[in-house]
């Protein structure tokens, strides 16, 4: 099977009917359905992140979301000085020392996952990004668990991001919002740290088993295993997944996006799989994106994702502990529930 033709059956399992909708109007730059404008250029993306006032408390986007099912002050909801606060203490424990500081926490997991696949084992990758999530995700928030309890937390943000979706997502399985988190760790992790964990573990697991896959499917272990190319791969491949293929956004005030009028009461969604080519251009380290586009994926500017580095350094550590043993898929089960399209189950072998 081609890589392209596997993942994209995470996207038919997780919401068919969207994404084909989506699929057929993306040649256009934006267009606009009824109060939705679906935004596929990237400069008109960059245009709306970076020069239009957004309500991030609109009901529309994620922060209102969040807001609306009791989450007040997680970050997305916030605004002004709040929002630029909170981002910059995220910002702080993310940077280059703030993540090199945290491969301690997730390095056993793959030099475990290691072990066993030279032991001749079969392993499921999406296992190991639960581990690897819960373990990250519980040092940033600066909780002392177990090995099973943070596997406990990956399921946990995981089961709570689908369920506020599930609540939101036009869908034949829509379900009302349910806070598996708190359920599980009750006032130990606060707002805050609820939206951290479900941001942290969903894109993990929805990037790490994905780009596994579509490395060995398409054979680019060489390059996984080459110091100077790997971080090349590792960009291509998060363009490529774009582990957040859709972003809700919402304008503050009346204002145009190449060409389209869009007004307060409207909902923006910035089709970043579309922006950065992800659905035409595969993975190549020698003729890769430009930068500037790879970076989309991530967000620009003062909308950027503070964990751009936190989830380039996790792949690129899991490409390279990978790459000597040149792991083949063996079985694959996409998730039909997640927030974010994903497998459910991954198995690799040597």
């Amino acid at each position: 099977m081609s890589a392209r033709n596997r993942d994209r059956r995470v996207y038919w399992a997780s919401h068919p009917f969207l994404f084909a909708g989506l699929a057929v109007i993306r040649h256009r730059a934006v267009c606009r359905i009824r109060s939705r404008v679906i935004v596929n250029q990237p400069e008109a993306m960059r245009h709306v992140l970076t020069e239009l006032p957004l309500d991030r408390v609109s009901d529309r986007t994620t922060g209102g979301v969040i807001r609306k099912n009791d989450v007040v002050g997680a970050l997305f909801d916030e605004s002004g000085d709040d929002h630029r606060a909170s981002r910059r203490a995220v910002a702080e424990t993310l940077d280059a020392s703030g993540v090199a500081a945290l491969r301690h926490v997730w390095m056993p997991v793959l030099d475990d996952a290691v072990a066993r696949l030279r032991a001749g084992e079969l392993i499921d990758l999406c296992g190991v990004a639960d581990e690897m999530a819960g373990r990250t995700t519980a040092a940033l928030l600066g909780l002392d668990l177990s090995t099973g309890q943070s596997i406990d937390l990956a399921r946990a943000a995981r089961a709570t991001a689908a369920s506020a979706a599930a609540s939101e997502v036009p869908s034949l399985r829509r379900r009302r919002y349910r806070d598996h988190i708190g359920e599980a760790f009750g006032d130990r992790i606060d707002a805050r740290g609820t939206m951290l964990a479900m941001a942290a573990v969903t894109t993990t697991h929805a990037t790490l088993p994905r780009a596994v896959a579509w490395v060995a499917d398409d054979d680019l272990w060489g390059a996984a295993g080459d110091d100077a190319q790997r971080p090349v791969l590792v960009a291509e491949l998060l363009r490529v997944l774009a582990p957040t293929p859709l972003l809700p956004r919402a304008v503050a005030e009346r204002a145009e996006v190449a060409g389209c009028p869009v007004t307060p009461a409207d909902q923006i969604l910035l089709m970043t799989r579309h922006a950065v080519g992800a659905h035409r251009r595969d993975p190549s380290v020698t003729c890769p994106a430009p930068m500037a586009l790879s970076q989309l994926v991530f967000g620009v500017g003062r909308h950027a994702c503070p964990g751009a580095a936190l989830a380039r350094a996790q792949l690129a550590d899991v490409l390279a502990a990978l790459a000597p043993l040149r792991p083949r898929v063996r079985t694959a089960r996409a998730d039909r529930h997640s927030a974010l399209p994903a497998w459910r189950s991954l198995v690799v072998s040597t």
